[in-house]
């Protein structure tokens, strides 16, 4: 996700990842700050895909609502 710069500030972004962990679980992946700098970053697991897959969708709807915009999204079926 992006958010349009203003003035002459950079862009920021913020990417969502969603990946198996080795601990038979989820790690959600949040990285967040303005591009051409490095950004935050914040894992959180989560023992089911299901509630990983809530999580990301929270937050998602979060930062549309405060003006970032989906600039690209991939995703795949459930096993």
């Amino acid at each position: 996700m992006q958010i349009p710069p203003m003035d002459n500030q950079a862009p920021r972004f913020y990417h969502l990842h969603l990946q198996e962990d080795m601990l038979e679980g989820w790690t959600l992946v949040r990285e967040w700050g303005f591009q051409g700098s490095g950004g935050r970053v914040k894992r959180v697991h989560y023992a089911e895909r299901s509630d990983a897959i809530q999580a990301l969708i929270r937050i998602r709807d979060d930062q549309i609502r405060k003006g970032y915009r989906v600039v690209f999204m991939q995703g795949m079926d459930q096993p």
